[in-house]
């Protein structure tokens, strides 16, 4: 048993939330955060993992294998917001890639007849929380996570 993890889906105007389960077997959506700025965002998140009783925070970062080099990528400023959150948050963060995480929401959408025009940031959250719950189980991740992983 690990205690709740609160699974992010981090994005410029939106902010996906999911939770797990108590024995870390399970995640399921949460919310979705408007994102009000770095301090703001923090605070709701830290607030919500409270009220959650959460032991730590699973942070998706897209990491995408065909980006250009040398160009800015999206993982640098999930990195950098990561950092911050780390700061700001006295919890745990583990990061977990979260290639191709958009696609599998958009699925999991069509297949819970969730309505096309909805955000799907919470379901993003879920599949990021739920591929780090699934790599505790078969032993290839730890929690709390080790520095040199995070």
């Amino acid at each position: 048993m690990i205690g709740r993890l609160i699974g992010i889906d981090h994005g410029r105007k939106r902010i996906g939330l999911a939770v797990s389960d108590a024995l870390g077997v399970s995640a399921r959506e949460l919310t979705i955060l408007a994102s009000k700025g770095a301090r703001s965002d923090f605070s709701a998140i830290a607030k919500i993992a409270e009220q959650e009783s959460a032991v730590g925070l699973v942070v998706g970062v897209p990491h995408n294998p065909n980006a250009p080099a040398g160009l800015p990528r999206q993982a640098d400023a999930v990195l950098d917001w990561i950092a911050r959150l780390r700061r700001a948050v006295p919890l745990p963060v583990a990061e977990v890639s979260e290639y191709l995480t958009s696609d599998e929401a958009r699925a999991l959408a069509k297949q819970t007849k969730r309505n096309p025009r909805e955000p799907i940031d919470d379901l993003a959250a879920r599949i990021i929380l739920q591929s780090y719950l699934d790599a505790l189980s078969y032993g290839s991740a730890t929690f709390p996570p080790s520095p040199s992983s995070s």
